[in-house]
């Protein structure tokens, strides 16, 4: 069974945790550092330009965003690590993800976005050791690999899985430009929430 994304809709928009909806569906949570291309990766997902706002400057999602997608709800939050919102700002982001992830909520997919041209962040090793440690299933989604050749994307993705404790099976390497590894991410969805 496959999920109909083009049936994807934006839904609501929260500005703290404490607004959030009881989960009724299963979900998909989308979370990494400001720049990672969340929104781009969101977008290509679900076969759509704008269903995420895509914004040059980074650090644009500043609440938590709902979208239906075919039954299943893809949950954006906001991005981390962005330094040129107030101290407050990034405060009460910090606080939306981690109310976010303290709640009772049915964890079906955690996708963590980390850009492949770096090296291992210290904020992405910090939230794939919480997810390990909340024992929440997630998948390292390694963005804009159109920039590197293929040669370049395995060193990558060889060095990102050691400085992140992550099996290479349990990553994928992505482009919401060209569309690599959309399906194989959709495939992943699909057997967590279906």
């Amino acid at each position: 069974m496959a999920l109909r994304y083009d049936t994807a809709r934006f839904e609501r928009s929260y500005g703290s945790a404490g607004e959030l909806p009881e989960p009724t569906t299963p979900e998909v949570s989308f979370v990494g550092r400001s720049n990672v291309g969340k929104s781009s990766l969101l977008n290509r997902l679900v076969g759509r330009k704008a269903l995420a706002k895509v914004s040059s400057t980074p650090g644009r999602t500043a609440n938590i965003n709902f979208f239906d997608v075919d039954g299943v709800s893809f949950v954006d939050l906001p991005g981390y690590g962005y330094a040129k919102v107030s101290k407050g700002e990034r405060q009460r982001w910090a606080d939306l993800i981690g109310g976010y992830f303290e709640q009772e909520r049915s964890f079906n997919l955690v996708v963590s976005l980390v850009d492949i041209r770096i090296d291992a962040q210290k904020l992405d090793q910090d939230m794939i050791g919480y997810l390990k440690d909340e024992e929440l299933p997630f998948v390292v989604a390694l963005t804009k690999a159109d920039k590197l050749s293929r040669p370049k994307q395995q060193k990558q993705l060889s060095a990102l899985s050691k400085a992140l404790g992550v099996s290479r099976d349990q990553m994928v390497v992505t482009s919401a430009e060209t569309g690599l590894g959309i399906d194989e991410l959709r495939r992943r969805i699909e057997e967590a929430c279906l």
